[in-house]
């Protein structure tokens, strides 16, 4: 066995990602603190092709140094905005057919593995801030709640964990959008 070099790697130039369909997922993030997990999920969103982040209250952003230290690159093919307020970027994807769906635990929230999300359908996921999770002011304009089943003693994973998992599963049932 030997590693991939990266020529192998097929990796795309920051144009051609601009000119490729994204999977229809945009990424809102709720009051995240730490720049180094935004950066992640830039790197990660860049990963999965998503259509956008939208970076809202005190999430950090570019230019920023912590941002890029984890992010090595992927702020300059994501695509973002910023938010002042949460509220308002959930309003706006509404308003232009989003289903907002928060990743939280909560009552009636479903188990990411039975969500099925439908291709016709434009996504927005919440991730919230990493102590007090999706604020409750959003969680009352959210359409469905998915959470990750989780089996030790902490009952959370990292913003950027989640975020990881999450997408990789939306990835797993759009796969057409990456052949």
């Amino acid at each position: 066995m030997r590693k991939l070099s990266m020529d192998e790697l097929n990796r795309l130039s920051v144009e051609k990602f601009n000119e490729i369909e994204k999977l229809p997922v945009i990424c809102i993030l709720d009051n995240i603190r730490s720049q180094h997990n935004i950066g992640s999920i830039f790197r990660t969103s860049d990963a999965f092709r998503i259509k956008e982040l939208y970076l809202c209250g005190i999430t950090a952003t570019p230019p920023n140094r912590e941002i890029s230290k984890s992010a090595l690159g992927a702020t300059e093919s994501v695509k973002w905005q910023y938010f002042a307020e949460t509220s308002f970027a959930v309003d706006q994807l509404r308003e232009r057919g989003y289903q907002i769906i928060a990743v939280e635990q909560a009552v009636g929230s479903i188990i990411l593995e039975d969500f099925e999300p439908d291709s016709e359908i434009p996504y927005a996921l919440v991730f919230g801030n990493e102590v007090a999770g999706v604020s409750d002011e959003v969680m009352r304009k959210v359409d469905a709640c998915i959470e990750i089943p989780q089996f030790g003693t902490k009952h959370s994973f990292n913003v950027s964990v989640t975020a990881a998992i999450v997408l990789y599963q939306f990835y797993i049932k759009h796969k057409n959008y990456f052949l």
